[in-house]
């Protein structure tokens, strides 16, 4: 393992569990503004690449959801159901299809900004800015 991702595994290993929620939602914001770029440039391999990669992170984000102790789980869970199938049309639809995912990134952005808010409220020690992850 090479020094930096030596670097890499220990700042993600220290980092609250509010940041590594936002975390995840950088990177699958990150994968689909690289997605829309793709779209316009024709390269349909990093388009299926990119929103691959943002489903996987939205399906993520729905199997850690604790359902049983947070009364707000099912609906984010709709919600993240929600946009991984609007991202399945996309992939479909291409070009047809591109505005969806602005709309998408919108709804991530959101929810992002809500756990932010959540994470200041409750005084994270270790709050954070936006980080993204290389690779």
């Amino acid at each position: 393992m090479s020094g930096y991702q030596k670097y890499k595994e220990q700042t993600v290993l220290s980092m609250s569990n509010i940041e590594l929620l936002l975390l995840l939602y950088d990177e699958a914001i990150s994968r689909l503004s690289k997605a829309e770029i793709a779209v316009e440039d024709g390269a349909w391999d990093i388009f299926e690449d990119c929103l691959r990669r943002a489903t996987r992170i939205i399906r993520y984000l729905g199997d850690i959801l604790d359902m049983s102790r947070q009364p707000l789980a099912g609906d984010l869970e709709r919600i993240y159901n929600y946009l991984i199938y609007d991202i399945s049309r996309i992939k479909a639809g291409r070009k047809r299809q591109k505005a969806e995912i602005g709309r998408i990134i919108h709804i991530l952005s959101e929810l992002r900004e809500a756990f932010d808010e959540a994470g200041r409220r409750v005084n994270d020690s270790h709050y954070t800015q936006r980080r993204s992850v290389l690779g």
